[in-house]
């Protein structure tokens, strides 16, 4: 890690919240946001969510499953996510979820015309709208907990 963390302080907490309480504090919000109101189905969402994290690296979000009315993803789900073009554990909404973190994260050029007909054909404009904005929630918070180690060094609840 390579922010100092005083004896005592939760790691993320401090640099989000004490460091910076302006930004921080409005970026938490917008991070809690796209967990409290969502309309995505969990699976869709995790998918894309995880294709985000196995990206980034950030080994808390990799660890992390969103829980939704007690329901979790499979055990399974996070490597059916990494073969997302070849498993037979997704529909096309969730293929799609995960195509689309993908290629939001690594060739935000090349989202074509046949992409986007894919994608219109099973999501709605809304829907497009809040999991691109879940995307780059994902994509900035969770790159910036990697690179400045502070993933390396959060608890997940319950652990």
């Amino acid at each position: 890690m390579i922010i100092d963390i005083p004896e005592g302080q939760e790691p993320i907490g401090y640099v989000w919240g004490d460091m910076v309480p302006g930004i921080g504090m409005a970026a938490a919000n917008f991070s809690l946001s796209v967990y409290q109101h969502t309309t995505l189905g969990l699976r869709e969402f995790e998918a894309a969510r995880l294709r985000i994290a196995q990206i980034n690296g950030c080994l808390f979000c990799l660890d992390w499953r969103t829980e939704r009315d007690g329901q979790k993803v499979e055990e399974e789900f996070a490597g059916a996510v990494d073969d997302w073009r070849t498993t037979e554990a997704f529909d096309d909404r969730t293929r799609l979820a995960a195509e689309y973190a993908e290629r939001y994260a690594l060739d935000h050029h090349g989202l074509d015309d046949a992409f986007w007909a894919r994608m219109t054909a099973h999501y709605s404009q809304h829907e497009i709208v809040e999991l691109s904005m879940s995307i780059g929630s994902w994509l900035a918070f969770g790159r910036l907990n990697h690179v400045l180690g502070l993933d390396a060094v959060c608890v997940l609840p319950g652990h």
